[in-house]
């Protein structure tokens, strides 16, 4: 094991019993009365501790991401073919998205809560997205297999 991978396992344990402390502070001043000040400062110090770990976790797989895709010149084109195509679907369902209130029973509930042609056309594209992304999937299991039938 190199250096690096020294490094990354005293992080992790140093990680682990931080994580290991506060659980164990946070079950010793649990209490039966909900409005406890130290229970519910406990409470709120494990969930900023979680939101720290979700942040730098990842933080580290967008960063390790980026880094193999630069330092690998074939997965960088790869990977800016994958994001054109996704632009590519992005922009055709945002072009047949439509902003038109839709009709039905009970509308009114929803334009009285903040509903938008705005938000209508974007709930539309994510709709179109996922029925063309859908339909891509399934024609490329059904080619791979003719593809297989065939050879």
């Amino acid at each position: 094991m190199g250096k690096i991978g020294k490094i990354v396992t005293i992080v992790l344990w140093v990680l682990l019993i931080i994580s290991a402390v506060l659980i164990v502070s946070l079950m010793v001043n649990i209490s039966d009365i909900d409005t406890d000040p130290t229970m519910l400062s406990w409470i709120n110090t494990n969930l900023i501790w979680v939101y720290i770990l979700l942040i730098a976790g990842a933080g580290l797989a967008i960063i390790s991401g980026l880094v193999q895709t630069v330092s690998d010149k074939k997965a960088a084109k790869n990977g800016i073919i994958s994001l054109a195509f996704l632009g590519a679907v992005a922009l055709v369902s945002f072009l047949l998205a439509s902003p038109e209130m839709p009709q039905f029973i009970g509308v009114n509930k929803f334009i009285n809560a903040g509903l938008t042609g705005q938000v209508v056309k974007m709930i539309d594209a994510g709709l179109y997205a996922t029925y063309i992304l859908l339909g891509l999937a399934i024609l490329s299991i059904l080619s791979s297999s003719l593809t297989r039938f065939i050879k």
